[in-house]
């Protein structure tokens, strides 16, 4: 069983994927039928940035800078990084 889970989606205001991103995350939890909730948080971050347990589940090193991902979390990078 997965219990301790800790998700956060992190953006910048405005950004044009994160709707896209956001049910993705939705649809990968409840595909795992997790009860968890996600911690939103608006900022200076590469965005969308979807991290699990502190570590980004596209493998990048998070940084400081606000912009626009080009290389967006994936179905399969979600799920693996919730099963971890």
């Amino acid at each position: 069983m997965i219990t301790d889970i800790r998700v956060e989606l992190l953006h910048t205001p405005d950004c044009p994927n994160l709707d896209a991103t956001r049910s993705l995350l939705e649809s990968c939890v409840s595909e795992l039928g997790l009860a968890l909730t996600v911690i939103d948080r608006v900022g200076e971050f590469p965005s969308p940035t979807i991290l699990v347990n502190g570590a980004d589940v596209m493998g990048h090193p998070l940084s400081g800078n606000a912009s626009c991902r080009l290389e967006l979390p994936t179905r399969e990078r979600i799920l693996e990084a919730l099963q971890a």
